[in-house]
């Protein structure tokens, strides 16, 4: 019988053992690792947020890259506009990888000399495509694009030209993005050719809809605007000739050979890597760099 309660209560302390080890090692399992903010330090967030009427209720952040040189000079700069913030500057916010929009930037600044303004606009997450999207999709929506496209002409674009020294002329604004960002870029920048006189049109949707080839036919007869196409040979089946297709046809209705310019590359994906790697190339042209 002692037999037996000594091994009764030998059991008893090796559970009770097991459980505080158990417990004891379950409290101090290592927290995953937050990712640390690479943003450069002449990179900030407005403290204005924006909510866009008749888009949706998200409050927009803005992303703002100011040159190295603007708090100790009086220049004014060119102005890009881009699309997804997110995911531009920082790798903490990023979805799958930053641009590095302000490292490139900061390092031309230091071979050249030649600074910019950079405009980044969060999407609103789940809203992404109402946002991004100037047309109805059967399956995917959308449809707003032409609203987000309005505020940042009507009030975004008002906002900085009064707040900072840019140099507000449509030949001095450029406004870029990918994939949807690249189709309401396109969108933009042509149904608005006196507000923005450059875009990059990277990795464009132009599959989304169809619509998009008579809007590009209505106002395709660009004399001033200058486009860069970039497209990815591994980006889906139908991108490389869809962007081929849409230079052939926007030089067919009058837009200028010379200030536009397609690049496919046979390797591309469709990644953030993919466009930051080919982001100065996409400027370089568009500014004259």
């Amino acid at each position: 019988m002692k037999k037996i309660l000594l091994l009764s209560f030998t059991l008893f302390l090796l559970m009770i053992s097991c459980k505080e080890k158990t417990t004891k090692k379950e409290i101090e399992q290592p927290k995953a690792k937050e990712k640390k903010s690479t943003k450069a330090e002449n990179v900030s967030i407005l403290k204005k947020e924006f909510i866009i009427k008749n888009l949706n209720d998200i409050s927009h952040k803005v992303w703002l890259y100011l040159p190295p040189n603007y708090s100790s000079s009086s220049e004014k700069y060119p102005v890009i506009y881009m699309h997804d913030g997110q995911n531009l500057f920082d790798d903490k916010t990023s979805f799958v990888g930053e641009w590095g929009v302000d490292e490139t930037l900061n390092e031309y600044y230091k071979k050249t000399g030649k600074g910019f303004i950079v405009v980044g606009i969060e999407n609103g997450g789940e809203k992404r495509i109402e946002e991004y999207t100037p047309w109805k999709h059967k399956k995917y929506g959308g449809g707003k694009g032409a609203i987000y496209i309005d505020f940042l002409m009507n009030e975004l674009k008002p906002f900085i030209d009064k707040n900072y020294r840019t140099k507000p002329a449509a030949e001095n604004t450029a406004i870029i993005g990918s994939s949807l960002g690249g189709l309401i870029s396109f969108y933009g920048g042509l149904k608005y050719p006196d507000t923005f006189g450059k875009i990059g049109a990277l990795s464009t949707s132009f599959w989304f809809s169809n619509k998009v080839t008579n809007f590009a036919i209505e106002n395709g007869n660009q004399k001033n605007t200058k486009m860069y196409l970039l497209v990815g040979g591994k980006e889906g089946e139908s991108m490389v000739p869809d962007t081929e297709n849409m230079e052939k046809l926007l030089v067919n209705e009058g837009f200028p050979q010379e200030n536009i310019q397609t690049k496919i590359v046979a390797d591309g994906k469709h990644t953030e890597a993919f466009w930051k790697a080919e982001f100065l190339e996409t400027i370089t042209f568009l500014f004259n760099l």
